[in-house]
């Protein structure tokens, strides 16, 4: 996988319609300049259910109404191509969790399903269920009947995602069937969605503890065992992202987004400069997902308060209402309590929105998105320059939607004739091809200028942002041609 290639991040019906229609976009301009990969967010049956995919009822299926693992082949055939795979949890409406429920031990699926009593068989004290980590309100338990019986599951997200035993037999099988069929269908790399919280331990916080971590590292050699790579997706404390990325092929730089928000919302680029210090470089780098502008990243230590963040308590208070304010306060509509949004620990909103739709300060976060080592990846409404979907936010009641545009290729066409997304398509483009960006990285920052390098022999690329300003300039030279701009959205790069 090319540490040059911006990849794109999509469902493949909210920009595409289905599959067929994703192949086909990938395929033309400018998007085949742009992107050399695509993360398809799940498309497993169903693909809107209670999470938007992130609860399968068959993991292994692809759903019928956006295609066939041929038509993911195809879309493969054209670049890298990133799959999830859903490790803590199944739906509740799958075929082994109700036969579970209707037959208990009697069941062949008996085991596979946590519930309170077989991860605390001796019961579990008050400060054993308090020590428990988990990003949302209240305790990860639902009741549900189970052989005529009552049972406390265990649901860390919602009732309908059930948690099962990585440990089980049955549930190893079940990993392994959903990497086998990604990795036949030409996937490059798969992404381990909210692994955190895949290995429960009674007495211990049950998120990223030693037991994750070997999970984690068994879990990767079967996927390497079938060629593909491994990113880890885990919302923490920065230092344990630092710990993450020292044990698999990549881990998401969550911090970077609210770091640049930051650093371009006050001119304080120190706090960004420090992380550049630490960061892991095999990293995964994102402005912009499906889910909303995590703060949790630069915070405190969840597990350990007294464990200062990257941004102290009152920076990321003011980062959490500059980006309110910049949205015109719909941001605050989909956010915290608010529209049955149970992630307190990040704002939904697109990054877009989160600058006030400012132009030049968008292309500058895109720039230093870019410039950053590792694999850029670019949120399909990022993409485009989207502003929040105040509307589907009302029609669903779902705070993440507001982040979840569906497209029409009207709208498309539209905005990919905007000046802010031609810009930002040059400036992927560059990011792809420069060999530059296979070299070695440096950067500086003095009196609010942050500057970034990259240097292979004779070639380079440099990103000057003022940060208050908001103004970016690149310079850059390829196999003897150079160029510049000191505009990126009059003067977009050319290569």
């Amino acid at each position: 996988m090319s540490r040059n290639a911006v990849q794109l991040i999509t469902y493949a019906d909210r920009l595409a319609g289905d599959l067929p229609g994703l192949a086909r976009l990938m395929r033309t301009e400018p998007w085949s300049s742009a992107f050399a990969g695509v993360h398809i967010l799940p498309f497993f049956t169903p693909h809107d259910g209670a999470d938007a995919g992130f609860d399968p009822v068959d993991h292994t299926a692809v759903d019928p109404r956006l295609g066939t693992w041929q038509d993911v082949r195809a879309v493969a055939g054209d670049g890298d191509l990133m799959v999830d795979v859903i490790v803590n949890h199944v739906s509740a409406d799958s075929e082994a969790f109700r036969d579970w429920c209707a037959r208990g031990d009697a069941s062949e699926s008996a085991g596979m399903f946590l519930t309170m009593s077989s991860v605390f068989p001796r019961g579990a004290t008050e400060d054993d269920l308090t020590r428990i980590y988990r990003p949302r309100p209240g305790l990860p338990f639902t009741p549900y009947t189970v052989a005529g019986r009552r049972r406390l599951v265990w649901t860390t997200f919602t009732p309908q995602q059930i948690d099962i035993d990585v440990t089980h037999p049955r549930a190893r099988a079940y990993l392994e069937s959903i990497l086998d069929s990604v990795a036949d269908a030409g996937a490059t790399m798969v992404r381990l969605d909210a692994v955190g919280y895949a290995v429960k331990t009674a007495g211990e916080t049950s998120f990223m503890t030693r037991d994750t971590f070997a999970f984690i590292e068994d879990f990767t050699a079967q996927a390497r065992s079938r060629g593909l790579e491994v990113l880890v997706e885990v919302h923490s404390y920065y230092r344990r992202q630092i710990e993450i990325g020292a044990a698999v092929d990549r881990v998401y730089d969550f911090a970077l987004p609210p770091l640049i928000l930051h650093a371009l919302g006050t001119g304080d680029g120190g706090p960004l400069a420090r992380w550049l210090d630490v960061r892991p470089a095999n990293a995964v780098t994102v402005l912009d997902t499906h889910d909303g502008i995590g703060v949790i990243d630069v915070g405190a230590d969840q597990t350990a308060a007294e464990a200062p963040g990257l941004l102290a308590p009152h920076e990321i208070d003011a980062l959490v209402e500059r980006m309110h304010a910049a949205s015109g306060d719909t941001s605050r509509l989909a956010t915290g309590t608010a529209a049955s949004n149970l992630d307190l620990y990040q704002v939904n909103c697109t990054f877009y929105d989160a600058l006030g739709a400012d132009d030049h300060a968008y292309l500058a976060a895109r720039a230093l998105q870019f410039f950053t080592p590792g694999i850029p990846q670019v949120y399909y409404v990022g993409a485009l320059a989207g502003r929040n979907d105040v509307e589907l936010l009302r029609r669903s009641g779902v705070g993440r939607d507001i982040n979840r545009h569906r497209y029409t290729p009207e709208e498309i066409a539209a905005d990919l004739d905007r000046p802010v997304v031609r810009a930002l398509f040059a400036l992927c483009a560059l990011r792809s091809r420069l060999s530059a960006f296979d070299g070695d990285f440096s950067w500086s920052l003095e009196d609010g200028i942050m500057t970034m390098l990259w240097r292979a022999g004779e070639d380079h690329a440099r990103l000057t942002v003022d940060l208050l300003g908001h103004r970016a300039g690149l310079a850059w030279s390829e196999a003897g041609a150079e160029g510049a701009t000191d505009d990126l959205l009059a003067d977009p790069p050319r290569v």
